[in-house]
């Protein structure tokens, strides 16, 4: 299950401490046996329900996103320095991959077809990602990126991390939408 986790999410490799990568695959091997996930159908199903049409796929959506706050921290990092940015480029890349991860618990395939689960019903992604997440040992401050970065963060006060990841996330979508 690690090589089908990391062969889907190279953007994993990208953590450069042990621990909180092998705890960001675990959290991903836990969303992908909850309901048997194919890895056929982990790189066909739509990152969103809440848009018609939506060629995108789930797993190209998270990597895209990820990809997106890693180029943001390097050019933060490269125009005004390491120090000024105060932004943990781990949390931020763990983060990036786990925020969407309770979404193979919110979906189910039906007749073919994806939709959201009775569980999605009643718990939204972010929620159980931070469920995930806890339960790995993930850091707060990764389990905070989770929390925040869907409308489930508007009012909060985000740390730098949730921040980059919450407008990488919404520029996915809104072009999607």
């Amino acid at each position: 299950m690690k090589d089908l986790v990391t062969r889907l999410l190279p953007e994993i490799g990208e953590i450069t401490d042990d621990k909180l990568r092998n705890n960001v695959i675990a959290c991903w091997k836990d969303a992908i046996e909850f309901r048997g996930w194919s890895e056929k159908l982990l790189r066909s199903i739509p990152f969103t329900l809440l848009a018609e049409n939506v060629k995108i796929t789930f797993i190209d959506h998270v990597r895209a996103v990820c990809r997106m706050c890693i180029a943001c921290n390097d050019v933060l990092e490269e125009i005004h320095g390491a120090n000024k940015t105060a932004v943990n480029r781990d949390y931020l890349i763990a983060g990036a991959l786990l925020a969407d991860v309770g979404k193979l618990l919110e979906f189910e395939i039906v007749d073919g077809q994806p939709q959201k689960s009775d569980y999605g019903r009643h718990i939204r992604h972010p929620f159980s990602g931070v469920g995930l997440a806890f339960k790995h040992g993930l850091p707060s401050e990764v389990m905070h990126i989770i929390a925040t970065h869907s409308k489930e963060g508007a009012g909060e006060q985000r740390l730098p991390e949730s921040i980059i990841f919450h407008h990488a996330d919404f520029i996915d979508f809104e072009l999607v939408k």
